[in-house]
């Protein structure tokens, strides 16, 4: 009897704040949508970070009159060097065959590159890419070493942007959320007037708090879930018409965000929701309002 009461109680007074209750529902939805975004990101950028690290290398440049025998020496040295995972030499006429296939697509360029001007160079996977410097400060002044690229560093700020975007969605989410735990607090303020008699009634009958709280709460919970549910359906349609559709090509370039990760998102946003409604109704009950 006292479940069905609360549950009643519950619906009605959804129905008589229903634009605040609306509102509420589109706020957390907004909110919702933009963490559920950010955290996809957060994922993305990570094994974006952990795919490109993996491949990354640190490319020693030889002058190109380095004799064969200079050659054999430094790479009998890397071969032994505890930081190098896997070395490959490249000959000028390697190099030479990695830049066609690089620029195919730009016959011109090609036609003005002289091959001899190509040097040869070892291409080398360190065993932690984060200790490259210790290997390049190894070969830096190297008498015939032209030049040395660390790939990371070439890479760093297109992962400082992925990074930017990363933190800027979780602050647009944290503000997002800050608009609706005050939504929130409002909402339940309201209806908490509005059926000020109902409550004095109940608290001069002996009804114990929880039970009076008990509405209230599961009104804030009730929307904080549709709110949920929506911002999962709005993730599902990004995934369906903009991620698998219209902008299949760019997401390419970037790992692929499986379905798996998608529904994973459900249960997170759906317990953020209701905690965040329950515990923010819960306040604004006890320290504002007293019932």
């Amino acid at each position: 009897m006292r479940a069905k009461y609360v549950l009643s109680e519950v619906f009605l007074g959804l129905w008589r704040n229903i634009s605040m209750t609306v509102a509420m529902i589109i706020t957390m939805a907004v909110s919702l949508s933009m963490l559920g975004a950010a955290l996809l990101l957060y994922n993305q950028v990570n094994e974006l970070e952990e795919q490109y690290q993996t491949d990354l290398e640190v490319v020693i440049y030889l002058n190109r009159d380095v004799d064969e025998e200079v050659e054999k020496q430094m790479e009998s040295d890397l071969n032994q060097n505890p930081l190098v995972d896997k070395l490959t030499y490249e000959s000028q006429e390697d190099a030479w065959q990695r830049f066609q296939q690089t620029f195919e697509d730009s016959p011109e360029l090609i036609d003005s590159v002289d091959a001899s001007v190509l040097p040869s160079a070892f291409r080398i996977k360190l065993t932690d890419i984060t200790r490259a410097d210790e290997l390049i400060d190894e070969y830096a002044d190297h008498e015939d070493v032209a030049q040395i690229t660390n790939q990371k560093e070439v890479l760093q700020n297109v992962f400082n942007v992925l990074d930017g975007g990363q933190k800027l969605s979780l602050v647009l989410a944290g503000v997002q959320g800050l608009a609706a735990l005050m939504l929130v607090a409002n909402t339940i303020q309201v209806a908490a007037f509005s059926r000020r008699r109902e409550v004095a009634i109940m608290k001069l009958v002996g009804a114990p708090n929880w039970f009076v709280q008990a509405p209230f709460v599961l009104e804030a919970v009730f929307a904080g879930l549709i709110g949920a549910f929506i911002a999962f359906g709005t993730l599902l349609a990004a995934k369906v018409f903009v991620i698998d559709g219209k902008f299949e090509a760019v997401f390419n370039l970037m790992p692929n965000i499986e379905w798996t990760t998608i529904l994973m998102l459900l249960p997170i946003l759906a317990g953020v929701a209701a905690a965040i409604s329950a515990v923010t109704a819960w306040i604004t009950l006890r320290f504002n309002i007293r019932v």
